[in-house]
């Protein structure tokens, strides 16, 4: 009997034992005690940690790398967290804590990243830049959660709804009507558009044409040109263009004598037309004075008598030769001594 009670007091020990140890362990591996100092600490410094709570996973490039281990308020409104991560996890190069819901469940997580993969979110960098201190400590930001995207998507809903109130009260029948004539009218100015375009179009191709005519006569002339030049320059060589310019010097100095000489011809014309000019009115003045019948020729020419007795005088003049002819010696009377 003292046996059997022994072995029964022996196996209610050894239960209690094994209960112990047990419970110790569940103890442990729910608080994921460091028992082989297998992981190493991380403060974060941020303004808030949202629904961030102990024990909540720390993610590294999307594989879990730890946990949290303490929430703390610090000094001067600071969130101070303790992270716990494994000795063989490299952080990146530049460190930042990103605080973020994991799921729509209420479930947090502590995301380590790098500081150039944090979203183009103004606030959220505000907020890093602000939590940045010296030492080993990150920086930390909390992203908006789905309850936060969710408010602010109502609040982009109302506005939307506003803004299409807004429309429907603006576009009513008279702003649909002069809508419909704008579009009108805009689809005749491209009607307008498009002939002109057309018609411009082919005075382009015109003008295009007429500019590669251009070219080639430009080409044309620049080759003439070049063989001018060539020319020129193998004249400036022979010594030929020197004779030619020395040429056009004896020319232009003769010229210019005889443009002196033409000036003082012109001078003795202008003269001599001076001259003319009062030649002209005196025999005009003469003229005039005979046609009155003033002075001697005046008579003669206006005279009817003179002309009559001069046509009766030159009548018996052609008698009288001719009578000379027929009888020389009534006339010429010659002796011979």
């Amino acid at each position: 009997m003292t046996t059997s009670r022994r072995t029964n007091d022996f196996l209610v020990g050894l239960t209690v034992l094994v209960v112990t140890v047990v419970l110790v362990g569940a103890v442990l591996w729910l608080k994921q005690a460091d028992l082989g100092g297998r992981t190493r600490r991380v403060a974060v410094r941020a303004r808030d940690v949202g629904g961030v709570a102990l024990g909540n996973p720390v993610v590294i490039r999307g594989v879990r790398a730890g946990r949290v281990e303490s929430i703390a308020l610090g000094e001067r409104g600071w969130v101070v967290l303790t992270l716990g991560l494994e000795r063989d996890v490299s952080l990146p190069a530049d460190p930042v804590v990103m605080l973020a819901a994991s799921s729509l469940f209420g479930e947090w997580q502590a995301t380590i990243t790098d500081a150039s993969a944090v979203p183009p979110d103004r606030d959220v960098r505000a907020a890093i830049t602000e939590a940045r201190t010296s030492g080993d400590t990150l920086p930390g930001a909390v992203l908006p959660d789905i309850a936060q995207l969710t408010t602010v998507a109502g609040r982009l809903a109302g506005d939307v709804a506003k803004v299409a109130d807004r429309v429907q009260v603006a576009f009513d029948d008279s702003a649909a009507r002069e809508l419909r004539e704008s579009i009108r009218n805009f689809a005749e100015l491209s009607a307008v558009l498009s002939r002109t375009v057309t018609k411009q179009s082919a005075q382009l191709d015109r003008i295009g044409t007429d500019v590669q005519t251009g070219l080639r006569d430009i080409n044309l002339a620049a080759a003439k040109l070049g063989a001018v030049s060539s020319r020129i320059d193998s004249a400036t060589s022979r010594g030929e263009l020197q004779q030619v310019v020395q040429n056009s010097q004896q020319a232009a100095r003769e010229l210019l004598a005889t443009a002196t000489r033409l000036r003082e011809v012109a001078g003795d014309v202008g003269r001599t037309q001076q001259q003319l000019s009062s030649a002209v009115a005196q025999a005009d003045s003469l003229f005039t004075r005979a046609n009155r019948g003033d002075g001697t020729l005046g008579r003669l020419v206006n005279d009817p008598a003179l002309y009559q007795q001069s046509d009766s005088l030159v009548r018996e003049l052609r008698s009288l030769v001719a009578d000379i002819r027929k009888n020389p010696r009534r006339y010429l009377n010659l002796r011979v001594f």
